[in-house]
């Protein structure tokens, strides 16, 4: 479960990192842009460190996926953003995309299991 929780940590890095990209007005303005490298550095720190449990696949589909969706709701909740339709829509062809990513994991293991059960 550690995996996951380093990865939750890296997702959170990453929305930190990304609000303060924005904030930092084009590393125009010191302190966003300083929070915005220590919160990408901590970001890409703690992805490795799940990377060590989590298949990469696995891991970046999350961390991508998770990341992209949270993206777009911080947009139109502080910043005010508009969505339209086809956002929408792609995020939930990206939410449907780690979740098959993810399906198509468990079953590759499942297999992987039961060739070298069989195997002995």
């Amino acid at each position: 479960m550690k995996p996951y929780l380093f990865l939750l940590v890296a997702i959170i890095g990453e929305l930190l990192g990304t609000s303060m990209l924005k904030l930092s007005n084009g590393f125009t303005k010191l302190y966003p842009s300083i929070a915005t490298v220590l919160c990408f550095g901590l970001a890409f720190y703690m992805l490795s460190l799940s990377l060590q449990k989590i298949p990469l696949g696995i891991a970046y589909a999350i961390w991508s996926g998770v990341g992209t969706m949270a993206t777009v709701i911080i947009g139109i909740l502080i910043w005010k953003e508009k969505v339209g339709f086809i956002t929408v829509f792609g995020i939930a062809f990206i939410i449907a995309g780690v979740v098959l990513v993810n399906l198509g994991s468990s079953t590759m293991e499942k297999e992987a299991v039961q060739n070298v059960s069989s195997t002995q």
